[in-house]
């Protein structure tokens, strides 16, 4: 057997990924991934198993890239918070609606339900690695940051799935005044 080629691989999963998200988990066929890849279904098993192993993969990469993307606009300094709450959610939503209505198809399905467990492991190591290096733009510790970052990712993700911009906007304006009390009471701890 040849070597796989992690890069193509990953290219691969991304365009499967993308299969997926435009015609839903049930409706995309081995033909229309390889098709979507630009091979011929048979060579598409060079480097997944399975169609099943596809759809783990292909979701578990593209949805830490999805990650990766939000985390890139992060504030880059406190006076960046109200930028970051306020613009990120649309921004998301516009660009990655599709992926996350995907991700939540698979994973709440009961075949893929362990696999969205594990997923969520690793969410959580990113939000505690992010939350680390928000600290010290934001003046908070980290172990205050996380929560906050799950709240918003929650409800950005939340508009993504419903446009429910009333939910979103309740919970940016919650997050707001959190992030204003943290500053100043650490700011005053620091004094």
């Amino acid at each position: 057997m040849r070597k796989k080629n992690p890069n193509k691989r990953d290219e691969l999963l991304e365009k499967c990924f993308d299969c997926f998200c435009k015609n839903g988990l049930e409706a995309t066929s081995t033909k229309m991934l390889a098709e979507a890849c630009g091979m011929s279904s048979g060579n598409i098993f060079h480097y997944f198993g399975t169609k099943d192993e596809i759809i783990i993969d292909s979701t578990a990469y593209s949805m830490a890239k999805v990650e990766d993307d939000f985390m890139e606009n992060a504030p880059k300094s406190f006076d960046d918070v109200p930028r970051f709450l306020h613009e990120i959610p649309y921004w998301t939503a516009k660009k990655h609606g599709e992926k996350y209505r995907f991700m939540y198809q698979v994973y709440t399905s009961p075949s893929y339900l362990e696999h969205g467990k594990e997923f969520f492991k690793g969410v959580t190591k990113r939000y505690t690695d992010y939350a680390k290096s928000l600290e010290p733009k934001l003046g908070i510790p980290w172990q205050v940051i996380q929560p906050l970052i799950y709240s918003f990712v929650r409800a950005s993700v939340h508009y993504a799935l419903f446009e429910d911009e009333e939910y979103l906007l309740l919970q940016i304006g919650m997050i707001e005044a959190a992030v204003g009390m943290f500053r100043e009471k650490y700011a005053k701890k620091a004094d």
